[in-house]
């Protein structure tokens, strides 16, 4: 009977896993060569501002780490893939890195409905995913399965964030506005929920196509409804096209502008018009904690320039999935999800705690304006309130508070 190399690989896996016992994570036997990582992410299309941004986070990694060694004195290698934020190919390529290239750890995502349509996937490809973008609320929910981490702040986390800050404001009437996909539905639902709770009133959402470019007629109805606050759901080209627009039709002039996504890169082109803007800062570079000050200096002296929120945010995840091989001292799938869990972080946010029940990592959210500084040549976040993990998180496989 011939036994396939991909066959063997499989089984030797399952034997590995199953023989390790809660709270024993030395294998079976030693492993040996590069660990190798897929990034299915996007270089071109709508996100490929987001996926450059990851790339840079990967590279800056791999050239870190295997400087000192490696991880387990195995070099670190990262294989990257085109997904161009469309699900089937997303489920198409990691097939690939799976099934041809022996992949069995998979980061860099980037949309929620790529998350979603690989997940249910991981089991059968005996594979390891740690999300370092994706918000949709469900895939630590009702999506929720036992290969799937997710590092980053969640669009609920965001949300009940911007919530909190609103609470204690005197403005009554709110309009949301969120790109029409998994991570934009979810946040305005928690949002609008929230805010029912409080007592206040939204008097209107509307949801844009991915890769909008004229929204001139989403602005018209925006202003028509006369909110006092406008609560922003976007991220990537669509974001700042949205912002620009609403620079030129001055809408901080007539009501308060707050962003669940406060980027560098959607704010940086409108120069001084975005001073004032708030949002929910997920990764700051200038957050007081040791982790990240290591992580903006390596950044700096490699790329000329201050790490932007999806930088943070992949180097976060990466530090999991390191700190996880380094424990088990394997890539193995079980062994690395059982290291996983629990697994609490000195990172770029501070403590960070992946919870071992839905895989959601816990964290302090931040609220920034944006603000002149003498540190960086254009203006930028400045965080003003952090959150604490308690006030932020849902429950245990919730994405509603």
């Amino acid at each position: 009977m011939s036994i396939s190399r991909r066959s063997l690989l499989v089984s030797s896996a399952a034997v590995s896993g199953s023989a390790l016992l809660p709270g024993l994570l030395k294998p079976a036997r030693a492993e040996a060569g590069p660990i190798r990582i897929g990034v299915p992410t996007g270089i071109t299309g709508n996100w490929a501002a987001l996926g450059q941004q990851v790339q840079r986070s990967c590279r800056l990694f791999a050239k870190t780490v295997n400087a000192k060694g490696g991880i387990n004195g195995r070099p670190v290698e990262f294989i990257y893939e085109d997904t161009q934020g469309d699900p089937a190919a997303c489920v198409r390529k990691v097939t690939e890195l799976v099934e041809r290239g022996g992949v069995n750890l998979i980061t860099g995502i980037i949309s929620s409905p790529e998350s979603l349509a690989v997940m249910p996937r991981l089991n059968d490809w005996n594979t390891i995913y740690v999300g370092s973008i994706s918000g949709v609320g469900s895939m630590t929910a009702a999506n929720f399965v036992p290969n799937a981490f997710r590092s980053c702040t969640s669009g609920p986390m965001r949300a009940r964030t911007i919530a909190l800050w609103l609470a204690d404001s005197p403005k009554k009437r709110h309009f949301a506005i969120a790109q029409d996909y998994a991570w934009g539905k979810s946040s305005v639902a928690t949002f609008e929920k929230l805010i029912a709770d409080l007592k206040k009133e939204v008097v209107g959402q509307v949801l844009s196509p991915l890769g909008t470019k004229d929204y001139s007629s989403f602005i018209a109805r925006i202003r028509e409804a006369n909110p006092e606050v406008l609560y922003i759901a976007m991220s990537g080209d669509d974001a700042t096209a949205f912002l620009k627009q609403a620079a030129q039709y001055r809408l901080a002039d007539r009501m308060q502008l707050v962003t669940e996504v406060l980027d560098i890169l959607n704010i940086r082109p409108l120069g001084d018009a975005a001073v004032g803007l708030y949002g929910v800062s997920q990764y700051n570079f200038g957050y007081d904690a040791p982790g990240n000050a290591e992580f903006v200096r390596l950044f700096k002296a490699e790329y000329n320039d201050v790490p932007d929120t999806y930088e943070g945010e992949q180097w976060q995840a990466l530090a999991f999935l390191a700190e996880a091989i380094r424990r088990s001292n394997s890539t193995d799938a079980t062994a690395v999800r059982v290291a996983l869990e629990g697994l609490e972080l000195d990172s770029v946010k501070g403590k960070v705690k992946m919870r071992a029940c839905d895989h959601q990592a816990e964290q302090q959210v931040f609220i920034a304006k944006v603000e002149k500084t003498d540190q960086v040549a254009y203006p930028v976040p400045k965080i003003g309130n952090a959150y604490a993990i308690d006030a932020v998180m849902p429950g245990c496989r919730k994405d509603t508070y």
